[in-house]
């Protein structure tokens, strides 16, 4: 992608046109140690067999099996593998309460008249 002896574009312009970092373009990767796969190894099988697991419960589950790992290394590593827990999502569509539908059918969207009215009834009971 990029060619370090391209006779008219130097390295930061041909960077700055794929837009990345030229630190990234001379950074080798290092390959993962063993223990590492290892470990993530056993995030995989574990997730196949509770997909619900994330990250915290995953680390207290290999923490129970004797791996000393922390929630921040194994979430770095679950999302390295492309693992990401199944559960229920909020439902952020539907109405929060009965009383947030009756709201507004009364058209008491700010607080304020809600507020007035709520106090105004407490001012006439007294």
């Amino acid at each position: 992608m990029i060619d370090p002896g391209h006779p008219r574009l130097s390295i930061v312009r041909q960077c700055e046109l794929a837009s990345i970092s030229r630190s990234s373009f001379y950074r080798e990767p290092t390959a993962e140690n063993e223990e590492t796969l290892r470990l993530m190894r056993l995030i995989d099988e574990q997730f196949l067999e509770t997909p619900r697991y994330g990250s915290r419960q995953m680390a207290r589950h290999l923490r129970r099996h004797g791996w000393c790992v922390g929630r921040h290394r194994v979430r770095r590593l679950m999302l390295k593998m492309g693992l990401a827990p199944i559960y229920q999502r909020p439902k952020t569509s539907e109405p929060s309460s009965r009383l947030s539908l009756r709201l507004r059918r009364l058209g008491l969207t700010i607080c304020r008249s809600l507020w007035y009215t709520s106090t105004r009834g407490a001012l006439n009971r007294s």
